[in-house]
């Protein structure tokens, strides 16, 4: 899940830094892009621990806190300690991507500093793994390295590698990915090549793609609305599947700093990576001192010598400056430049480059990618996505499992529409819990048995919690951004889900813990109340359970349309207030989707007389509709909003007190009105 960072909102800042310390390796992976022998003369060209020492003082001084370690093995530096105490104190937060074979005991314990551990896996036997790296015993000392981080308490994730000669071990890969550690993911599903260009290591590299199929596959879309906010959280096993959607650290093995994802503007026609630099906020330093705004970019053009300047004028100046310096060609706008699959594709003027040599050169292999998305993508509509529309919003839900007819019960059909309409809410459906384990959840706001509500920054954190005090366990998760337009809902598993009948969308008890939260910032609300439509006109029968709400619209349903008897929106919209069905009824089993202009209120009481008193007072009308609003989790400025909603109802549509008993005499009345 990916945090999106856009230009208007975050100054230009270099907010996080990534560093190659080496491109040395004791391994000699069949599939890496950037590999250098442990004895390459290359090594007398890296940057001293002065050098890195002065480059992260001056990152830091300009705002960088953030820093993500790879290379090669970063851990083949004789001050490799040095480095990663100097970084990591300077930091708030890290990552560094490991073979894990040269983990020792005293390195594990180094790395229980607070921070993201990459532990590569390339197979799930010795045999095989040992074969992908070409470096015998590699295996064995992973496991050692795993075994030092367990021992030492430094919690690390297992990055899954799968290529092509390994892939017939995959769900054993998996399989001891999660016995290692709770926190796994996939690593680079497609293989882009050789940063030094050979074309014999580019061959072995080429071989070991997989089939585009089994790409997507790995690396499904994210098919759901983009939420920034959210990404804290992610269940455990979707480690495994954010590689092509989160461009954030620079190792070989992995897509984390993936230059471009296909949820961006479109390439500058002219200028190739002018939009790309103007929303980075990221840079990238290797291991001889040069730096560039991406880990990918090779050409010496493109890159500016800390040795030979300050970090200030690279960030200020010389990043800067490449936005116009990349321009596209004939070549790029009679394919990439103008292909229809390419809000589906992952290709980059950087994978071009390294592919042919050229920025503007199409790459076949993702082509063929492309390709296996957009089936992906259009089978994920049909099966996995549906569209709700209630009071005049769009409920967008995309689930992991597919929908099938029976998912939902029935009552919603009634609701549901083909297309969205241009006020879209969205909520996606995971089945299975996210690790909150050490997670800064923000601020508790309230808990109560069922739920506990968090807030951190701009993001809402709802726990399902137990009413047994002693028990830990959660029923389910929800993550939603500030104006609760965009949520994720985890559930433990999908049997509940898959045996179907649900009566929400949203597979709480009820919707409107959610949807009145969201109706507040559309001048609506919920109220427990009956709604009619009779002659075209709204009639609001408002009334606390057993109140009689159910028996008047019983005995108005054949003078108009029941819009519901238990649970009704009303909405002010720019000619007025209107009253919406909604599908949480009570005992009579009608609803609609259908809408009315709000003509009356009628506050309700069983009777042995049969009529209907105005209600002069406003701040009367406004205590008794005060009394029958529905509240959301969430009551602060939800209040506030529903305060003044309702204060403008009283003052502009009338209300009654109607007074009745079973005979149906009542009827005339309400005519009359």
């Amino acid at each position: 899940m990916k945090v999106t960072v856009l230009e208007n909102k975050v100054p230009y800042l270099p907010l996080k830094g990534n560093i190659d310390p080496t491109y040395r390796c004791n391994n000699t992976c069949k599939h890496c892009w950037s590999w250098l022998s442990e004895n390459t003369s290359k090594k007398n060209e890296e940057l001293t621990f002065d050098e890195i020492h002065r480059i992260i003082d001056e990152a830091r001084a300009l705002g960088c806190r953030q820093w993500a370690i790879s290379g090669g093995e970063p851990m083949l530096r004789d001050d490799f300690t040095d480095i990663f105490d100097y970084i990591t104190r300077k930091s708030v937060s890290y990552s560094i991507n490991t073979n894990g074979t040269l983990i020792t005991p005293a390195i594990a314990k180094l790395l229980t500093r607070k921070g993201a551990k990459m532990v590569a896996l390339y197979g799930a036997t010795a045999e095989v793994h040992d074969y992908i790296t070409r470096n015998p015993g590699s295996f064995d000392a992973t496991m050692r390295g795993f075994a030092y981080l367990k021992e030492a308490g430094a919690g690390f994730i297992v990055q899954v590698i799968p290529i092509r000669d390994s892939y017939h071990q995959f769900n054993e890969m998996i399989s001891l990915a999660k016995s290692l550690s709770p926190h796994w993911r996939i690593g680079a599903t497609w293989l882009y090549l050789s940063a030094c260009g050979s074309k014999a290591r580019n061959r072995e590299i080429m071989q070991q793609r997989l089939d585009p199929a089994i790409v997507v596959e790995l690396d499904k879309p994210d098919m759901s609305y983009q939420f920034d906010s959210s990404s804290f959280l992610v269940p455990r096993s979707s480690l495994g599947h954010e590689t092509n959607h989160e461009p954030r650290t620079t190792n070989k093995e992995s897509y984390d700093h993936e230059p471009r994802t296909t949820n961006q503007e479109p390439y500058n026609e002219e200028h190739l990576f002018a939009s790309c630099i103007a929303n980075r906020r990221d840079f990238h330093i290797d291991p001889y001192g040069q730096m560039s705004f991406c880990s990918f970019i090779k050409d010496p053009k493109l890159r500016y010598d800390l040795r030979k300047g300050t970090f200030h004028e690279a960030w200020e100046k010389f990043i800067p400056s490449l936005a116009n310096t990349v321009c596209s060609n004939d070549e790029y706008r009679k394919n990439c430049g103008t292909c229809n699959m390419r809000s589906d594709c992952h290709w980059c003027p950087v994978y071009a480059y390294l592919e042919h040599g050229g920025y503007s050169a199409k790459v076949e292999y993702l082509c063929e990618v492309a390709k296996e998305n957009r089936k992906f993508k259009e089978n994920w509509k049909m099966q996995h996505r549906r569209y709700y529309e209630i009071a005049g919003i769009t409920i967008q839900i995309d689930t992991d499992l597919p929908i099938t007819e029976k998912t939902f019960h029935e009552k919603l059909n009634i609701f549901q529409i083909e297309k969205p309409g241009e006020d879209v809410i969205s909520i996606h459906h995971h089945f299975e819990l996210p690790e909150l384990k050490n997670k800064d959840l923000g601020s508790e706001i309230y808990c109560k048995p069922p739920w506990a509500i968090y807030r951190k920054d701009y993001t809402w954190i709802y726990l399902g919690i137990s009413t047994q005090a002693d028990d830990p366990s959660l029923h389910r998760v929800a993550v939603f951004n500030a104006k609760h337009t965009q949520g994720r809902i985890y559930s433990p598993d999908g049997s509940f889900f898959i045996k179907g009948g649900l009566h929400s969308l949203t597979m709480f008890a009820s919707d409107q813990i959610f949807l009145a939260r969201v109706l507040a910032d559309r001048q609506g609300c919920y109220l427990h109340a009956a709604g009619m439509v009779v002659d075209g006109k709204g009639y609001l029968f408002i009334g606390h359970s057993e109140a009689g709400k159910s028996t008047t619209v019983t005995m108005l349903k054949d003078e108009g349309e029941i819009l519901c008897d238990d649970r009704i929106i009303v909405r002010r919209w720019p000619e007025g207030f209107k009253i919406h069905g909604t599908w949480s009824h009570g005992d009579v089993p009608i609803v609609s989707n259908g809408s009315a202009p709000l003509h009356a209120i009628l506050f309700i009481e069983k009777s042995e007389t049969n009529r209907i008193i105005p209600i002069q007072s406003s701040k009367e009308i406004a205590k008794k509709l005060l009394f029958f609003v529905i509240k959301p989790l969430v009551t602060a400025d939800w209040w506030e909003k529903t305060f003044d909603l309702i204060e403008k109802i009283s003052h502009e549509v009338p209300a009654y007190t109607m007074e009745f008993d079973k005979s149906g005499k009542i009827i005339e009345s309400i005519k009359q009105l």
